[in-house]
């Protein structure tokens, strides 16, 4: 029965590790994305976390949580418009310049009336 309270207890303090790993990296990422703090504040906010983890990870939650979340909502928003505007220039051109670009196939003769359809309902599709 030992065994099984010992192994209970070793997967709890690896949770536990886990998560204070995981603050710390929300911590340090947050002060280093916050532009309105100067260089100084933040250095001073590294030493504490050094020295006096624990109650310095604490106070900088209770003390800056709402600007943690506030930052990064507009990190995660920042990141979807990048990756969204990454893929509108990866993906191709409008629909409309498809059509366009299928015209100009169609009047050089490159492609058939049939084809133009074809390309023009895959472009509006």
């Amino acid at each position: 029965m030992t065994e099984f309270w010992q192994m209970t207890l070793w997967i709890l303090e690896v949770f536990i590790l886990f998560a204070w790993i995981l603050v710390m990296f929300n911590v340090i990422s947050d002060l280093f994305r916050d532009q309105d703090l100067g260089g100084f504040a933040k250095a001073i906010w590294i030493v504490l976390l050094i020295f006096i983890p624990f109650l310095t990870a604490i106070v900088y939650v209770l003390a800056r949580g709402k600007g943690m979340a506030e930052r990064s909502v507009a990190a995660h928003a920042m990141a979807k418009e990048n990756a969204d505007a990454y893929i509108r220039e990866v993906a191709g051109s409008s629909p409309a310049s498809q059509i366009a670009e299928a015209k100009q196939l169609l009047d050089s003769g490159a492609i058939t009336q049939e084809e133009f359809a074809a390309l023009k309902a895959r472009a509006l599709a």
